[in-house]
C-alpha cells in the first residue's frame, strides 16, 4: 500500500524526530542540576519525559524557554516501566528541592502528562500553577491491555477505562482548580483517535501534519507552551 503525500511527510517526520533524539547526546544524571540562580519569585517548568523517552528530548524547547529571565527548566529521568504512583512519588522527591516560594508548571510528553496530572491531585502542592500534557493517553492505550493481563502494573495503570484513569478523568471533570493544557496530534501514530485522550475538562490544542514523537521538535508547540507559560507570568505580574 502507498501512503498518501500526507501521511508520508508525517510519517517522514517522525522517523525524523525519533532519529534525532536516538543521536543526542544522553543525559548522565537522574535530572538536571537544579539552577543555581533561583530566586524566591522565579518560575520553574518541570520537564517529564515518555515511556521510552529521555530528558535530552527537552533540549530544543528547553533553549526556548530559559532564555526569559526568571523562567527556568528543570528535567527528570526516569526507568521504563515505572508504574505512575512511583513516578508521581519521584516528582514530589524532585519538587522538595525546590525553594518553596517558586512558581512550578509540570509539563509532560506522552507517559509524562498522565504523571503530572496525577501527581496533582493526589499530592498538595500550592506551587504547581499548571500542567500541560503532550499526546498523554488519559484515554487509556490500547497495548496496555495485553500487559496489564501479564499483570505489568504500568500496562494495568495505562488501560482504557483503569481506575488510575478514570479517577484522573473525573477529578478533571470536577475541575478541581488547576489548569490544564492538552496539545494532541491529529496525526499521532501512537494513540488512536487522538482527540479523544485530551484531559476532559481543559483546553486543548489541535496541532496538525505532526505524530507522537515530533511534537516535541515542532516550533508551533514550542511556540504554543513558552506563550502558555508567559501569559500566566503576565497575569499574575499585573
Amino acid at each position: 500500500m502507498v501512503l498518501p503525500l500526507p501521511k508520508l511527510r508525517v510519517a517522514a517526520r517522525e522517523l525524523s524526530s525519533v532519529a534525532r533524539h536516538a543521536f543526542m547526546p544522553a543525559e548522565r544524571r537522574r535530572h538536571e542540576a537544579l539552577p543555581s540562580n533561583l530566586q524566591p519569585d522565579d518560575d520553574v517548568v518541570v520537564c517529564l519525559h515518555g515511556l521510552l523517552g529521555d530528558p535530552k528530548a527537552w533540549r530544543p524547547l528547553r533553549r526556548r524557554l530559559d532564555r526569559h529571565e526568571r523562567l527556568h527548566t528543570v528535567t527528570m529521568r526516569h526507568a521504563v516501566g515505572s508504574p505512575v504512583r512511583v513516578l508521581a512519588r519521584q516528582l514530589g522527591e524532585l519538587l522538595a528541592e525546590l525553594p518553596s516560594a517558586l512558581r512550578i508548571h509540570l509539563l509532560g510528553h506522552s507517559l509524562g502528562g498522565v504523571v503530572a496530572r496525577y501527581f496533582v491531585q493526589k499530592h498538595d502542592d500550592p506551587r504547581v500553577v499548571q500542567t500541560i500534557s503532550l499526546a498523554s493517553p488519559f484515554a487509556g492505550a490500547g497495548a496496555g491491555m495485553i500487559g496489564a493481563k501479564l499483570g505489568i502494573e504500568l500496562a494495568a495503570e495505562l488501560s482504557p477505562g483503569s481506575p488510575l484513569l478514570r479517577e484522573l478523568v473525573m477529578g478533571s471533570k470536577r475541575r478541581l482548580g488547576l489548569p490544564h493544557l492538552s496539545i494532541v496530534a491529529e496525526q499521532d501514530g501512537v494513540l488512536s483517535a487522538p482527540l479523544s485522550h485530551a484531559l476532559p475538562g481543559g483546553e486543548v490544542v489541535r496541532v496538525q501534519a505532526v505524530g507522537h514523537n515530533a511534537l516535541l521538535f515542532d516550533e508551533g508547540v514550542a511556540v504554543q507552551i513558552e506563550r502558555r507559560v508567559l501569559e500566566h507570568i503576565l497575569r499574575r505580574s499585573r
